[in-house]
């Protein structure tokens, strides 16, 4: 996680200092900055020009910003760039004498809750998080998501689930994943057939039709891996309709994809990478070599495998790409395009 603190006085300064050496040990990559006179005497990088422009660059390439000084200097630079709390990174403030460290913005799913939590471990500042759920105690829904890695699909559903927390109705659950830990007292888990008398349910599933509730948050695990083999030029538009074809005939989001993955011959085909960039999804390949070492039972090809030197690049580098996963899609052949899917192991973690 990068993290880029910015220091406006001595004392802030010397505090920036300090957390530059000693959040790396929390997982944090941390560049700090001061103003140019303070920068110097503290080995920081030096914030030169407009503090706005500064904290636009850093929206665009840091998953969080702590600014070390008045709260009002940090909501002031910030206003312009702040967008959605899907995409916004964390902010916090600290005053300079390390007292207070306030979640200011993102403060579920781009982690300000937690990185003012873990501010406070190191410092012995107080924590200032003022999220509803979290003053409450209560279940919240981003968090949940975040930490299981899950793909919120749509976030005013979202916000309905968390209204309902608060209002203390219960939510139902209805998951198709092995589950670990106790389900949340806000939760009824149920099955997609049994009746729920509530309004508002989760669903945690790869398909993006299961509406059992009337109205269904559905959360996405990406855990399916596609496995791609095609004739050099292919189509970019043909690629991506013979994929949504594929995922719609098993009932899969393209939201559930883990990575896009093929032989290493195909790293500069357009089309694959075309879909890649279309869907924000890695692209990995792998060596014919590394293919044939799969274990499984895959579908040959004589032709395939004098082209490429894997008797299938599809199935196996779905199989590879996941970890060893589960074929749930054989190759599905047409226009010069194959296509496999598999999926990984995976469990729902409440604890």
């Amino acid at each position: 996680m990068r993290l880029a603190v910015i220091s406006f006085t001595e004392r802030g300064s010397h505090l920036a200092f300090r957390l530059q050496d000693i959040l790396p040990g929390r997982g944090w990559e941390c560049e700090a900055y001061a103003i140019p006179r303070f920068a110097k005497k503290y080995g920081l990088r030096s914030q030169e020009g407009s503090l706005t422009d500064w904290a636009g660059e850093m929206f665009r390439s840091r998953d969080a910003i702590l600014f070390i000084g008045a709260s009002g200097i940090a909501v002031r630079a910030i206003a312009p760039w702040v967008q959605d709390k899907k995409t916004d990174p964390a902010v916090v403030v600290m005053d300079e004498r390390g007292v207070f460290a306030i979640s200011l913005l993102s403060g579920h799913l781009g982690g300000a809750n937690e990185l003012a939590g873990t501010l406070a471990d190191v410092t012995g500042a107080i924590p200032v998080i003022t999220t509803a759920t979290d003053v409450n105690g209560r279940f919240a829904v981003d968090i949940f998501a975040k930490r299981n890695g899950l793909v919120i699909g749509d976030m005013k559903l979202a916000k309905a689930v968390s209204a309902d927390v608060l209002d203390e109705k219960t939510v139902g659950l209805c998951c198709e994943f092995p589950v670990i830990g106790q389900v949340p007292e806000e939760l009824r888990q149920v099955t997609a057939e049994e009746p729920f008398e509530g309004k508002t349910g989760i669903v945690i599933s790869l398909n993006s039709e299961k509406r059992p509730f009337r109205q269904t948050l559905q959360l996405y695990p990406p855990i399916v891996t596609l496995g791609i083999g095609c004739k050099r030029g292919t189509e970019p538009k043909g690629l991506e309709e013979a994929v949504l074809d594929v995922l719609a005939a098993n009932h899969i989001s393209v939201q559930a994809i883990e990575q896009v993955a093929s032989i290493d011959k195909k790293a500069d085909e357009e089309a694959i990478l075309r879909f890649c960039k279309t869907y924000s999804l890695p692209f990995v390949t792998y060596s014919a070599e590394e293919l044939m070492k799969v274990e499984g039972e895959f579908s040959s090809s004589d032709f395939v495998r004098q082209t490429t030197g894997a008797d299938n690049v599809c199935e196996r580098s779905a199989v590879l790409g996941s970890g060893g996963g589960r074929l749930i899609q054989k190759k599905k052949a047409g226009g010069g395009i194959t296509l496999a899917l598999a999926v990984r192991d995976w469990s729902v973690d409440f604890g």
